[in-house]
């Protein structure tokens, strides 16, 4: 135990910033966990808002922020060529069939 008054205070404001703290890591983990589920343009908007606040609270250092943020844009951009690798492979396929058919 702090034995001196601004130890005292120390201890306090410690244990309050730390209770805001784990409270705002969880809320960045969840806005993560969602945009990991369905990984679109405005979900990556929000992650890319909440790891800025993170940063600016010194919750997580620039670096790791900015690996962050180049890696879910690289699910983003993942996401949307799929969709459209899949769209191309279908129209493919259609065009074949129709050959063959003749």
């Amino acid at each position: 135990m702090p034995i001196g008054i601004s130890a005292k205070k120390s201890l306090r404001k410690s244990l309050k910033n730390k209770k805001a703290n784990s409270v705002f890591k969880s809320k960045v983990k969840e806005v993560i966990k969602a945009f990991l589920g369905k990984p679109e343009k405005k979900e990556f908007g929000e992650v890319q808002a909440i790891l800025d606040k993170a940063e600016k609270r010194h919750l997580y250092q620039r670096n790791k922020v900015a690996r962050l943020k180049a890696r879910y844009s690289k699910k983003v951009g993942k996401g949307v060529e799929e969709v459209v690798v899949k769209k191309k492979a279908k129209a493919k396929a259609k065009v074949k069939k129709k050959v063959v058919k003749k």
